[in-house]
């Protein structure tokens, strides 16, 4: 038997609960209704940037204003930024056009776009949500790509910190300290992390590597790793120079390169591999006449009466590796390398993403690249089609273990030029 006072402690007890539960029950409604109100004012910004600025006012055939309905019912049911970002971007997916989509901030493209645009009168744009000025994010270097549910890795930065860990692309990332892997989350607020991967198909060849993260700037992560890419490939007594230009969005690669040819590393090497696989596009098409032969060749002869050469152009056999990664402005490149004979273009079909892009900063924080311009090269549009090569290579990214196909086919026809 229950006493009187325990009973009537026990209905104290049910009543303040209940008056907790009507307490709490709005204000969790409360925040709901405000994510809710929130992704959906994202939609719709997004949704109006697109109806007044991309190329098409056709909007490739679709009915644009039928899909705002849609996918305003669609992105109400979200409850992360991740959920809201998969229903906006499935919405521009059916403009069928690239360089489209919606980029969160817990993207690493957030930060290199903001990066690549810096210097394009997009700077006071950046202040607003950056106001130091500071656009750098955390992470070691990694480009991946989901396949079949699983997270593998494309392509890892030269002297990045995963190149420093030993990760190679091919491995499959099973998790970052035991929880999922995020491509910026996961290095959030750590000095190292504990990455679990596969690189074979045997599900027991589970390794685990350590990688200390640190905060990489867009402004500067590109051209750095560029330089650190450049190197000389020393085959059956030659000497093949190679340098893997991930992003090519600023004269300041160029710069490199045609610095490199003329001072540095490459100045010797008797064949040149130009990868253009993976990263950014950018390039302008003028960037080619670094191949041009029909330009004179300086001889500086100093007190000392020795001839030294000095020569801006690459004269000697060159191959250009590109793959689905290879995109925009190096489709270009690789049209015009192609087409006028200026070397021999190895790898698998570019990307097919050629039209001109603009970033749009939403009140929210968050970004929108949008197809604003139609390209044709030599009056042929790309967009869509890609630039297959002259000896197509296959790359299988599974468990691949580093292995690198395309480049050692590069390899083996210079050494036959």
């Amino acid at each position: 038997m229950i006493s009187r006072k325990a009973k009537k402690i026990l209905g104290l007890i049910s009543a303040v609960s209940i008056s907790l539960l009507m307490i709490l029950l709005p204000v969790s409604l409360k925040v709901s209704t405000a994510k809710e109100a929130q992704y959906v004012k994202t939609l719709n910004q997004v949704w109006n940037e697109v109806n007044s600025n991309f190329f098409d006012p056709k909007f490739n055939g679709i009915d644009w204003n039928a899909k705002r309905d849609e996918y305003t019912n669609r992105v109400k049911s979200s409850q992360s930024i991740e959920e809201a970002s998969a229903v906006i971007n499935q919405m521009l997916s059916e403009l069928n056009t690239s360089h489209t989509r919606f980029y969160s901030k817990l993207e690493p493209a957030y930060y290199q776009l903001l990066g690549i645009f810096s210097d394009r009168g997009f700077s006071k744009q950046i202040k607003k949500v950056f106001p130091d000025g500071k656009i750098d994010y955390p992470g070691i270097g990694i480009f991946t790509k989901d396949l079949n549910k699983k997270t593998f890795i494309t392509a890892i930065l030269d002297n990045s910190p995963a190149a420093k860990a030993g990760l190679k692309v091919g491995d499959e990332i099973l998790a970052v300290d035991d929880k999922p892997y995020q491509s910026i989350q996961s290095f959030v607020n750590t000095q190292e992390v504990k990455l679990s991967i596969q690189r074979t198909p045997d599900s027991k060849s589970v390794e685990q590597i350590t990688v200390i993260p640190k905060k990489l700037d867009p402004n500067t992560l590109f051209l750095d790793a560029m330089k650190d890419s450049i190197k000389i490939i020393e085959r059956q007594g030659k000497k093949i120079g190679y340098v893997h230009i991930w992003s090519y969005a600023g004269d300041q690669y160029q710069e490199l390169l045609v610095n490199e040819i003329a001072y540095g590393k490459l100045k010797d090497a008797e064949a040149l591999i130009l990868d253009l696989r993976d990263g950014w596009g950018g390039a302008d098409p003028n960037y080619l006449n670094i191949f041009t032969e029909k330009v004179p060749v300086l001889t500086r002869i100093g007190r000392d009466g020795i001839k030294r050469d000095l020569d801006f152009q690459w004269r000697k056999p060159v191959v250009m590796l590109v793959n689905n990664g290879s995109r925009s402005g190096k489709e270009i490149l690789a049209y015009g390398f192609k087409k006028y004979k200026l070397g021999t273009l190895i790898g698998t079909k570019t990307a097919g993403a050629v039209v001109g892009g603009s970033p749009f900063l939403l009140e929210d924080g968050n970004l929108l690249y949008l197809a604003v311009i139609d390209v044709l090269v030599d009056g042929e549009r790309l967009e869509g089609k890609g630039v297959i090569p002259d000896i197509e290579v296959p790359f299988t990214l599974e468990y691949a273990q580093g292995k690198d196909p395309q480049l050692e086919k590069s390899v083996e026809v210079l050494l036959k030029l």
